[in-house]
């Protein structure tokens, strides 16, 4: 597996070895040991998966603490943009993104460490995507930042406004008008 940084410390594209033959391919997509050795020690304790139709964008989410999460995410169907924000006070990256496409093609991941903003827009017909989280979802420490901040400078690949929200998505706030529980000293791994 090949780690690739971004220009955000912590935030990583991890690729895989995928070996291909006549009757199709193989590869590892989760290794704890590969995982802790090339990234960092995290103890993924919950696995989601969620479906989507094209024009459907999900996020900018976050778990206010005590419930931080990091996530290690991947797109098994189609194709999305995902987006991670720095949302940590002092940091020298606040309010910066790491955006990445991840394909069924590519087989590609993004590691979001605790202290960041996660979302992302569907770029195909319908895409099934997969979240490894390091805590368990507490729909009371919900957070979120507006996907259609312009500040933010995302290129989407679709326009916000023309998404397919949720109710709750359409209610986060913009960055500027957001209080941040995180500040750069937030231990990004560990519970």
């Amino acid at each position: 597996m090949e780690v690739i940084k971004t220009d955000i410390e912590g935030v990583v594209i991890l690729e895989p070895r995928v070996f291909k033959d006549s009757r199709g391919y193989f590869f590892e997509s989760y290794s704890k040991r590969v995982f802790d050795e090339l990234v960092r020690p995290v103890d993924f304790v919950q696995d989601n998966e969620s479906m989507s139709t094209r024009g459907v964008m999900r996020g900018l989410h976050f778990q206010l603490p005590p419930f931080t999460q990091s996530k290690l995410v991947r797109c098994v169907r189609g194709a999305v943009l995902d987006v991670a924000v720095d949302i940590r006070k002092g940091s020298p990256t606040y309010g910066h993104h790491v955006a990445v496409e991840l394909t069924e093609d590519n087989h590609r991941q993004l590691f979001v460490p605790r202290g960041f903003a996660h979302g992302f827009a569907v770029l195909s017909d319908v895409a099934v995507f997969q979240y490894k989280c390091d805590n368990y979802y507490h729909p009371q420490a919900d957070g979120g930042i507006s996907i259609a901040d312009d500040s933010l400078g995302i290129d989407w690949l679709i326009n916000p406004l023309d998404a397919i929200l949720s109710e709750k998505d359409t209610r986060h706030p913009l960055l500027s008008d957001f209080d941040s529980p995180f500040d750069i000293n937030i231990d990004l791994y560990e519970k």
